[in-house]
């Protein structure tokens, strides 16, 4: 688990921290109302992320460490998880298409659109689910490190004017395209290639729809707030709140690797029925991600003012003000995947979990609405943190109606 631990912080630092670092130049070059639009179609692109997905991030890795002894089950997996998500991409990005006449960003950058339609795709195949089934990451995970690396330097070198934001979106295609191909080469050394049939894709995509729920009402919470705030400010105003928003996450992000790595071992501690070696190791995951959440958080309220003026180049009252209210996700998103994560989806209560997914991002969707238009992005973040805080007190909520059941058995165990 350390290995991996330490692994998946590559792929954190790949997909979270050098993107961050992106921040200052690209503001600085693209200007806000540039960067704002990079953030707006990013954001849309992440939605592709989720369609192509479909959840397969959290259920095909658990169906993996499930099975990870058997090559030929593995496989199946594999078969089934692509053919669905060839469909899945052919439809996602015809509605894209579809819809890009109307949104006006989409419209006047097609370049911009097209760039963000190839990183949503490759993103979406990206198979480090398997890699984390089998608790074997550490080859994918430098592949993707030196995609992000190849594509940091790429930007210093190609994005030079205010009018190359499709430069850096084609970039940011590109550099998922090369690490998502090579993944592949390296799990089907290890497991049988096999044909996707109708089967398989329908049993898979049974298998990821709960977590696909999840994942889809998540991200009208979680990547789709820049695209929302798009949809009622300008983009200055979108880039202002992006740069909060990424903040935020991206330190939430350094608890990623714990949470993704218990995952596939609680699910098979799970599957064996396994609650006296569960229930430690869920509570000391809880404790490690609380606990870094709080500090996170303290940290980032404290340095608003100093983080976007290094981000953003200048003293930017809107971007301080929308980072000292997102400064409290990082405990409150610890709180979420510490009990949801961790205990509520390796035991298969996967309902109960996507009721309140469900419910939060209607609620994040609705303040949205109310809020963006007249308070721009101070009303966006404040509802971002109402939906936040609803979820963590709901799954707390859930866990305390749930341990009874548990209780007797780990009582057992120990005795």
């Amino acid at each position: 688990m350390l290995h991996n631990i330490i692994a998946l912080y590559g792929v954190q630092i790949g997909r979270k921290i050098i993107p961050l670092i992106t921040i200052p130049y690209l503001a600085r070059v693209l200007g806000a109302a540039g960067w704002g639009e990079v953030a707006f179609v990013t954001a849309a692109a992440e939605f592709v992320v989720i369609a192509i997905e479909f959840g397969f991030n959290l259920s095909a890795t658990r169906e993996v460490a499930r099975h990870r002894d058997c090559p030929r089950t593995c496989g199946e997996v594999m078969a089934g998880v692509l053919g669905a998500q060839a469909l899945l991409a052919a439809l996602t990005v015809g509605v894209v298409l579809c819809v890009a006449p109307f949104v006006p960003i989409f419209k006047d950058h097609p370049a911009m659109l097209a760039g963000g339609l190839v990183y949503g795709v490759t993103q979406g195949f990206a198979p480090i689910w398997f890699f984390q089934g089998l608790e074997r990451l550490r080859l994918s995970s430098a592949l993707e490190i030196s995609g992000k690396i190849a594509q940091l330097i790429a930007m210093f070198f190609l994005v030079r004017a205010p009018g190359d934001g499709w430069i850096w979106m084609s970039l940011c295609g590109a550099a998922p395209a090369f690490t998502t191909v090579g993944a592949f080469v390296l799990a089907f050394r290890t497991i049988p290639m096999r044909r996707p049939t109708v089967a398989l894709v329908v049993k898979t995509m049974r298998m990821g729809w709960p977590m696909f729920v999840f994942r889809s009402a998540e991200g009208l919470y979680v990547v789709g707030n820049s695209f929302l705030l798009g949809l009622f400010a300008a983009p200055q105003i979108v880039g202002y709140f992006a740069c909060a928003e990424k903040v935020s996450r991206a330190a939430f992000g350094l608890l990623n690797p714990i949470r993704d790595a218990i995952f596939p071992r609680m699910s098979h501690l799970a599957r064996r029925g396994d609650h006296g070696d569960a229930a430690p190791l869920a509570r000391m995951g809880a404790m490690i991600m609380i606990g870094a959440g709080f500090v996170l958080g303290t940290t980032i309220f404290i340095t608003a003012p100093l983080t976007t003026r290094v981000l953003l180049g200048g003293y930017f009252p809107p971007a301080i003000n929308s980072l000292r209210i997102l400064a409290f996700l990082p405990v409150l998103l610890a709180i979420t995947n510490a009990v949801g994560v961790q205990w509520l989806m390796p035991f298969g209560k996967e309902r109960i979990v996507n009721r309140i997914i469900i419910t939060a991002g209607i609620l994040n969707v609705t303040l949205a609405v109310l809020l963006a238009p007249r308070y721009a992005n101070i009303g966006m973040a404040c509802a971002v943190l109402c939906s936040e805080a609803f979820v963590a007190f709901s799954m707390l909520a859930a866990l305390a109606r749930t341990l009874p059941r548990v209780k007797p058995a780990v009582v057992a165990v120990e005795g």
